[in-house]
């Protein structure tokens, strides 16, 4: 998107913050899918690998977060003001032209 149109906008950070909550989603899924592939591994070494990449996804999703939550885009221990973000992301969504 042309920079100028962006700040005019305000969609530069809602941009970035867009892009954090779906780099946050993906670190979910991927703490997700190694925990479950941790539990069916079946060979000490593989389960040792996979239990290694768990704790780094896990600190990803951590850094993540906190990056997030520096920035108050994202509300984990409080549900009222998460979902008034919510809310606010989808009136903003909601009046982007769609091209």
């Amino acid at each position: 998107m042309n920079t100028i149109i962006e700040h005019l906008t305000g969609m530069s950070t809602l941009t970035d913050q867009v892009v954090a909550t779906n780099l946050l989603i993906n670190a979910k899924s991927g703490v997700r899918n190694y925990a479950m592939a941790v539990t069916e591994s079946g060979t000490p070494e593989v389960k040792a690998m996979l239990t290694k990449h768990l704790e780094e996804s896990i600190d990803m999703h951590e850094r993540i977060m906190n990056y997030m939550i520096e920035r108050g885009w994202y509300h984990p221990w409080n549900i009222e003001e998460q979902f008034r973000l919510d809310q606010q992301n989808i009136e903003t969504a909601l009046k982007v032209p769609m091209l």
